[in-house]
């Protein structure tokens, strides 16, 4: 089979345009069929994760602004969880963009967190099947529903093929995380044959073993050292779930009728030249995806503004809080929203914030630390008052954009790496886990605009890491301005006319999820 990155393209942009106006009148929310070909259906199916379910939401929007009937499909757990935030209103959605649910398999509970991973993982891959293939079903009869069309599902929820495959019609996956983090869970396999995982014991966590350089690993860095590779090959048990949970997965994508990333070109080509090469199917870039949203999300869309996805209430606070302050001058910190730190490294945070002598901004949720309640020493409260503001969540694309905003502190998920890129702001990076480690290492050694805290934090490090990337020497200046570069290339490749991301998106839409519209009509 032919594959390619599909690149920009002015007829890709015009085929497809033509494709949708023969199957949807215009390409506005709520279009109508036309007599000649049904209303092409799609129906969304995240992680049940909050990093999963922002990324898939906005990609939701494009395609519902494009003329799709939507179904967003979230757990009973997140649907709760966003009852709770956001109130009823969060889940009502709008005449041809509905909400639906299916329970996750895990024991019912009522906790405003992120469930465990492992466990998410392991119930969601054992469980789901059956009850998406019931909801796809009793979606194809409702009344006043159009029949399913297509799924777009998470890369690491594959049973979503299964189900798609039993209505034939087309599965594409979406891999909300990096090029660089697919070709790091794929070279897992690598590490095994190496001999270099599973861990022969405990202590080569903590030996300098995790220092080896791998060079030879497919379509990554020659940069990579073993502790870049995402975590869960850090692991003694050649059995361990999320080892073989990602191995698994990965592994499945070649199975989809495509394969999409928020992510471009320029940023990850050799992983996405390799990813092409390994899966033999199309692989879409079409980030950044909140550049694409932008385009394609009208502005004056206020029905579709008020579905948000955010798990958590957020605090509008924030964007005031930086209204007035200075260019450059403030230390945003969030650290996403499953990474979990000790008490300790709480209080090693605080003081290194407390004493670099910036204006920050810091999200601390309520299940930051592992445990116990994220709880800062008063001491601290009283050394910051007046140029610090602790918030529980925000706005974070909002908060990235502001011009006051000066430096990064970031887990490095990869939704915060690409905003933090398409918003040209240097980063200081703590991964916590997965395969934000890789989109770490790239951040600072590929691509210039991050600078390692360290796994053992401690309050002098971070006071001098933010003191080096925020002051006016040489590297703050260097990686402000490669921040400033990556962000420009961002916005040409989704905002200028034949925008690559866009081209991208109409070449997915036609080439792979309208043929079963067309075919039906």
């Amino acid at each position: 089979m032919h594959f390619v990155i599909a690149r920009t393209s002015r007829e890709a942009h015009t085929s497809i345009s033509s494709c949708i106006s023969t199957s949807i009148q215009g390409d506005d929310m709520g279009a109508a069929p036309t007599n000649k070909m049904p209303h092409p259906h799609a129906v969304f199916v995240p992680f049940p994760a909050q990093g999963h379910i922002t990324p898939m939401m906005k990609l939701a929007k494009i395609f519902h602004c494009k003329g799709f009937h939507v179904t967003f499909v979230n757990t009973e757990y997140n649907h709760r969880r966003l009852v709770r935030s956001r109130g009823p209103d969060a889940v009502v959605g709008l005449p041809d963009f509905h909400f639906a649910t299916i329970p996750d398999g895990l024991p019912p509970s009522d906790a405003d967190a992120t469930q465990d991973i492992p466990s998410l993982c392991y119930s969601t891959m054992t469980n789901c099947l059956p009850h998406l293939k019931n909801l796809l079903r009793d979606l194809n009869g409702a009344a006043g529903v159009p029949q399913v069309t297509c799924v777009m599902a998470d890369a690491v929820m594959s049973f979503c093929l299964d189900a798609a495959a039993e209505l034939s019609v087309p599965c594409a996956l979406f891999w909300t995380a990096s090029a660089c983090g697919f070709m790091g869970y794929h070279n897992f396999r690598f590490l095994l044959d190496e001999g270099l995982a599973p861990l022969k014991d405990e202590e080569q966590v903590k030996n300098g073993y995790l220092d080896t350089q791998v060079t030879q690993a497919r379509g990554m860095s020659k940069h990579m050292r073993l502790r870049d590779f995402p975590t869960f090959f850090r692991t003694t048990d050649r059995g361990d779930v999320m080892f073989n949970f990602l191995m698994h997965e990965v592994e499945q994508s070649s199975r989809a009728a495509a394969v999409i990333l928020n992510t471009f070109d320029e940023l990850e080509q050799t992983a996405l030249d390799a990813m092409c090469a390994i899966l033999s199917l199309p692989v879409y870039t079409i980030g950044p995806l909140n550049f694409l949203a932008g385009q394609v999300v009208p502005d004056d869309g206020a029905q579709l503004a008020m579905i948000r996805p955010s798990l958590w209430r957020e605090d509008h606070s924030c964007l005031e809080w930086l209204r007035g302050r200075e260019p450059r001058s403030v230390v945003y910190v969030n650290f996403g929203s499953i990474t979990t730190m000790s008490i300790q490294e709480l209080v090693e945070f605080a003081w290194g914030l407390a004493n670099c002598g910036y204006d920050f901004l810091w999200i601390v949720r309520n299940d930051l630390v592992k445990g116990d309640a994220a709880v800062v020493p008063p001491e601290f409260l009283e050394a910051t008052e007046g140029r610090c503001l602790l918030a529980s969540w925000c706005e974070q694309e909002a908060v990235l954009r502001h011009e006051a905003v000066g430096t990064f502190l970031t887990h490095c998920g990869w939704n915060s790496t690409m905003e933090g890129l398409s918003a040209g702001v240097p980063m200081l990076c703590w991964p916590f886990f997965a395969e934000q480690q890789t989109n770490a290492r790239y951040a600072c050694v590929e691509w210039g605009v991050g600078m390692e805290v360290g796994d053992d934090v401690r309050r002098g490090v971070v006071e001098a890491r933010i003191r080096e990337v925020m002051g006016g020497g040489g590297v703050g200046r260097e990686m402000r301005r490669k921040a400033a570069e990556w962000s420009e290339m961002a916005v040409r490749v989704t905002t200028q006319p034949g925008g690559r991301s866009l081209a991208n998106l109409e070449s997915l839409l036609k080439d792979v999820l309208l043929v079963a519209t067309r075919n039906a009509g």
